[in-house]
């Protein structure tokens, strides 16, 4: 089925989705999520598919997963975020297998039917030993996003992890910030055209 975005919210999509976890580009990225939904004692969506999993050459680091997500961490979820990702990312060529999205903080930090917000300072401090053993996981990584304020705190470890690989900021692509003007969204579109090149 030909990509779209939200798709994810389509119960045959998303079964259709679950049906490839077993794939092996996906197996390092999962085994890091499950360790980290057990010591966390909280859900961590799983990797999509559909991306570059262990051979992406490209990592968009997000914030945290949303309160009502679709159990993957997914340009396809059925959100305004994953929409204007799926069309930044689109409107830049930049292949699906060619990225790994995630987030600096990975598990799900609201409760049930509570509304999004911002990970705390110690849910972020909390996070940061996962940056590592997620870096591990990407020997052909080439570039990275930092999307939003709290991926953007990562940028030191980065330097120090992967020296020399190219990190770029951009806003968050929630429709609250895109929306609040049109340098948003004209500042993400430069971060994923410069990303691009790095691929090219």
């Amino acid at each position: 089925m030909p990509d779209k975005p939200k798709s994810l919210g389509e119960p045959a999509r998303l079964a259709a989705r679950r049906a490839l976890l077993a794939g092996a580009h996906l197996a390092p990225i999962r085994a890091l999520a499950r360790r980290i939904a057990a010591e966390r004692d909280a859900a961590v969506p799983e990797p999509d598919p559909l991306d570059g999993g262990a051979d992406a050459r490209l990592l968009l680091l997000l914030e945290t997963p949303g309160p009502r997500g679709s159990g993957f961490v997914s340009r396809d979820n059925p959100t305004g975020t994953a929409a204007n990702l799926f069309r930044f990312l689109s409107e830049a060529g930049i292949a699906r297998a060619d990225t790994l999205i995630w987030n600096a903080v990975p598990w799900v930090i609201h409760a049930p039917d509570a509304l999004n917000r911002a990970p705390r300072r110690s849910e972020v401090a909390a996070a940061a030993p996962y940056l590592e053993p997620l870096i591990a996981c990407l020997p052909r990584l080439a570039v990275v996003v930092l999307a939003g304020r709290v991926a953007g705190l990562s940028r030191p470890a980065l330097a120090t992890l992967r020296p020399g690989r190219p990190v770029i900021a951009v806003p968050h692509p929630s429709p609250t910030y895109v929306c609040t003007s049109p340098n948003v969204a004209m500042r993400i579109r430069d971060g994923f055209t410069q990303a691009a090149t790095f691929l090219a």
